[in-house]
């Protein structure tokens, strides 16, 4: 059964905690899903990844509708068979890969015409089409396919966006038929409040099982994010999940659990661990840095990670600048379960009533170091 409950408030601030329950699990809100775009974590296996405390991975049905597609996977036992992962997995239907895609894709209110970037074969998604094609994977959670125009689209184009994606999730709502998979609608509009009002407006009228932020992180100030965040979130249903799309930083998380927000999803933590980059108490670091060379102590002194527990500073960025495989692994899986242990962290400081120093606490020691770009 499909099913949001509210378990906790946090007094003077809407961040809550929540129980999420998904064909394949409950999830403990908030929580952070770590991006598994062609169906896998870079680096990890699904086992690491439950020792890491992920509850939920998020996967895109863009990229799967490609390669191997749809019809593939669902032979083979549909998304959780395939992948080896048991748990709830989000799909997302591709609307920022339409976005950062753009010189190869046409919208128009038929749908998205696009170029493979693999082949350059010549493909059309619909509404209709992309809801069928997650329901064939068989995914927890489905995402409507929406159109997402860059932080620094005119008022005209983004109006003309969440319009349009409207429309879409009308068509949507028609053509889903599964109902053990929960299908959660976008709320569009750019950092334009009346237009953010006026897409919710429209998603909770179709009575989505919860409601996703879209369009943000796409080139905007980070603090006009929070903003706009803090602001749409209270129009959402408290009854039904709230979900960021793109989140990523810990100081991010922690502003956006304070605005009432319940899911997350970024390849901040992956990609930063691929680049040599760490995330800790203390704020990031960079082993890949020459200070690290003959360091003894483990990445994070107070965690107590499978990498933390076995590895140092000074090994890892030998496998870092000797370039072995295995220095993705224990990357990943520091900084996914830093991520989780953050989630946790958060969950208990809002059951204690303790959420508001310990918000403060992380945007005041984390907040700076993070916003230095990340190597790619």
């Amino acid at each position: 059964m499909i099913g949001f409950r509210l378990v906790h408030q946090a007094a003077g601030t809407r961040a809550r905690v929540g129980s999420l329950t998904l064909a394949h699990g409950e999830v403990a809100t908030p929580a952070f899903m770590p991006v598994a775009t062609h169906g896998s974590v870079k680096g990890l296996t699904p086992r690491e990844l439950r020792r890491c405390g992920v509850q939920m991975l998020l996967a895109n049905a863009y990229h799967l509708w490609l390669r191997p597609g749809c019809e593939v996977i669902a032979g083979l036992g549909g998304l959780h068979r395939f992948t080896g992962w048991d748990g709830p997995i989000l799909t997302d239907s591709g609307g920022y890969q339409i976005f950062s895609l753009a010189a190869l894709a046409r919208v128009t209110d038929e749908g998205v015409r696009f170029r493979s970037h693999l082949d350059g074969s010549a493909h059309l998604i619909t509404p209709e089409d992309m809801i069928g094609a997650q329901e064939r994977l068989g995914s927890d959670v489905a995402m409507i396919l929406d159109e997402c125009p860059p932080g620094d689209a005119s008022r005209e184009r983004v109006a003309a966006a969440a319009e349009r994606t409207a429309r879409w999730a009308q068509r949507t709502v028609a053509a889903r038929s599964r109902a053990d998979q929960a299908v959660f609608g976008i709320v569009q509009g750019g950092t334009d409040l009346a237009l953010r009002a006026e897409s919710a407006r429209a998603m909770i009228a179709l009575g989505f099982d919860g409601y996703a932020l879209g369009g943000l992180s796409v080139g905007e100030p980070r603090p006009q994010t929070w903003a706009v965040a803090a602001a749409t979130a209270p129009l959402l249903p408290g009854d039904r999940p709230r979900y960021f799309m793109g989140a990523g930083t810990p100081a991010d998380l922690v502003a956006l659990v304070a605005a009432g927000i319940d899911l997350f999803d970024c390849v901040v933590p992956t990609r930063h661990a691929r680049n040599g980059t760490l995330f800790t108490r203390a704020g990031v670091r960079v082993i890949r840095h020459a200070r690290y060379a003959a360091d003894p102590l483990p990445p994070d002194e107070g965690c107590t990670c499978y990498t933390c527990a076995h590895f140092s500073r000074a090994y890892l960025r030998h496998l870092f600048m000797a370039r072995e495989p295995l220095a993705v692994t224990l990357n990943t899986i520091h900084n996914v379960t830093h991520y989780q242990n953050l989630m946790r962290e958060v969950r208990a400081a809002i059951a204690a009533g303790t959420f508001a120093d310990f918000a403060a606490t992380v945007l005041g020691t984390r907040c700076e170091e993070e916003v230095a770009p990340c190597p790619l």
